[in-house]
């Protein structure tokens, strides 16, 4: 037995297996573990498409890849360091995502001749040469975990469903994590059934064990710590992340939270973690469809509420027409979409940033709506909180703007008092001012309208999707007045540019390359960039949060670079927009429509391929 021990700066492992391996359980409790040890890290969770796919083929690989060191991590990695692939069909879809001279582990027990049929291969990877160059370790877990749960009053079909617990046994030995916070864990999620957790306790310890003594792992790694802001750090998803942030508004506004939603992937977690918080008056309701979903919000907004409502892409084009009317209504609501591959059903396990050109203008009439969007899977929290901030005080929907990388991924977040947000002051009435209030009397900045609850004597008021007469809020059909409510809407979103951060460079203050992105594919490009400015110091980033109204600096930054080169996930719908905005700029797209992020090699060979012309 070797007690070397090396150290390194970062690791990209991949854990891949059947949809039934539990492999995104196992992903998760190694990052929750590095997270707890103070490595940063940036996890990409990816399922299968298929909800009941066939079992051992390539269509139900279910992987969870994580990149974690001792310095400030972006992205989850391109090629992994080490596979943990649990079958056949879990090494085919890898294999080529594996560093040269990786290490591969794999469940020796379910490599056999049937094993390889299902997952597509023609002769037996293990012995045809094409694993050559890798450190493949060949471990019977599965005959293991049978042997390591053999004492214990457990049904038969449970004896092996623990074993990726004895490959993160193997995995946590590599890496010198600690086992107690994953067997906290497990006697927490089967607190009813104290023998099952103690199986998978066993088996998670026979898998170190095992890794300890065995000798095709002839060391283990160090990764130290990162040096992070001071502060208490959970390892969060942008769904949670997305979650809490609404809560902290609600506490910040002094409204009641309201969330009215169908569920939708890659959305629903959002559903399922307000629903937990009936402690802090939060009001949830799984609707019939979408529609009902967020109507039920509209009526909460007009209640009074800090309402919201979560979809994906299909949902949001079901929506289309109740965003109008909350439009029209001039009442704050929030809607989330937490985008995945499209069009129609699509790849509804897959990330895209499909819905950007939906989100601006898909509603019929002049409607437009503040849109936003998150980057990075702690930041849905920030971006939740300013959503709700600018709807209530500005009176307007507001679409905030997700996608399943970053929804499903996970960071550390550093956990946040309420006292550092921001204040959130609703537009609500004063009911001093009664005598001068009218339904449709603006504020001289925002030109947001107040915003009177039902039932407060004197503030009665009427309401609708019919087009309002200017202050008196009557229905008007009279031509000359639809257009000046068309002009005031569109300007009060306007305006909102007054109230949003500038747009901020990293990099050169001007240059020959602006790299450009928005939303989710921060972590990939901000790697990309700080790759290739080590060779070119004329390169500098710009990253968009916020969609409509565009940051008010924005053509000041792009007209000091000689190219912008626009990279998104879809076939160029930010750089339509930016072309229909700023159309003095030339613009470079860069797209990919895969189902995957980027990586950062092929973000870097193409600035390199930019800056040689």
């Amino acid at each position: 037995m070797s007690e070397k021990i090396e150290e390194l700066d970062s690791v990209v492992i991949k854990f891949a297996g059947d949809s039934g391996d539990g492999m995104q359980l196992t992903g998760d409790q190694f990052s929750n573990t590095t997270a707890f040890i103070g490595n940063d890290l940036s996890t990409f969770p990816d399922f299968p498409a298929e909800i009941r796919a066939p079992q051992g083929t390539v269509a139900g690989v279910s992987g969870f890849k994580i990149q974690f060191g001792n310095s400030n991590i972006y992205s989850p990695g391109d090629k992994a360091d080490v596979l943990i692939a649990m079958n056949p069909a879990a090494l085919k879809a890898n294999v080529d995502w594996i560093k040269d001279r990786g290490t591969i582990i794999i469940d020796s027990d379910s490599f056999k001749a049937k094993d390889f049929e299902k997952a597509g291969y023609t002769s037996n990877p293990l012995e045809d040469g094409s694993l050559d160059g890798y450190n493949l370790i060949q471990a019977p877990i599965t005959k293991l975990t049978k042997d390591s749960v053999e004492g214990f009053s457990i049904e038969n079909k449970f004896r092996t469903r623990s074993k990726n617990m004895f490959a993160l046994g193997i995995v946590y030995w590599l890496f010198n994590r600690p086992l107690n916070i994953t067997e906290d864990f497990l006697k927490a999620k089967f607190k009813k059934n104290p023998e099952l957790a103690n199986a998978n306790i066993a088996s998670l310890k026979a898998g170190y064990n095992y890794a300890i003594t065995v000798e095709l792992l002839p060391s283990s790694y160090q990764i130290k710590p990162a040096t992070l802001p001071k502060g208490k750090y959970r390892s969060i998803t942008g769904n949670t992340a997305t979650a809490w942030g609404f809560l902290a508004a609600a506490e910040k506004s002094g409204l009641q939270l309201f969330l009215g939603s169908y569920p939708i992937t890659p959305a629903s977690d959002i559903l399922h973690e307000l629903s937990k918080h009936k402690g802090f008056d939060v009001i949830s309701i799984q609707a019939e469809d979408e529609i009902a979903g967020i109507c039920s919000a509209i009526g909460a907004s007009f209640a009074g509420g800090l309402a919201l409502t979560t979809t994906s892409g299909p949902g949001l084009a079901l929506k289309g027409e109740a965003i109008g009317l909350a439009m029209m209504t001039e009442l704050p609501l929030v809607i989330v979409d937490v985008q995945r591959g499209g069009p129609s059903t699509g790849l509804p396990t897959k990330t895209e940033q499909s819905d950007l050109l939906q989100a601006v203008y898909g509603r019929n009439g002049e409607s437009p709506v503040i849109v936003i969007a998150a980057s990075t899977p702690s930041n849905c929290f920030d971006y939740a909180f300013m959503a709700a901030k600018l709807a209530v005080e500005h009176m307007t929907p507001v679409i905030l703007l997700t996608d399943g990388f970053i929804a499903n991924g996970a960071e550390p977040w550093r956990i946040k008092n309420t006292e550092e947000l921001p204040a959130i002051h609703p537009a609500k009435v004063d009911v001093k001012a009664r005598e001068a209030w009218k339904p449709y009397l603006r504020d001289i900045e925002k030109l947001s309208r107040q915003w009177a609850v039902p039932g407060t004597k004197g503030f009665e008021h009427r309401i609708g999707g019919l087009e309002k007469q200017e202050l008196s809020g009557n229905v008007s059909y009279e031509p000359l007045n639809h257009e000046n409510m068309v002009k005031i809407r569109a300007e009060k979103v306007k305006r909102v540019a007054n109230f949003i951060p500038e747009l901020k460079v990293e990099g050169a203050e001007q240059g020959d390359l602006l790299i450009v992105g928005w939303g989710g594919t921060f972590g990939n490009l901000y790697t990309s960039f700080n790759e290739i400015k080590k060779e070119n110091s004329k390169v500098a980033f710009a990253h968009f949060n916020y969609i409509n109204p565009l940051p008010k600096n924005t053509a000041e930054v792009f007209a000091r670079y000689k190219n912008i080169v626009v990279c998104e996930l879809n076939l160029g719908q930010f750089v339509r927009l930016l072309r229909s905005e700023l159309p003095q700029f030339n613009y470079i797209q860069y797209n990919k429509v895969q189902g995957l992020p980027f990586l950062k090699s092929e973000l870097v060979d193409e600035f390199e391929r930019i800056l040689a012309l």
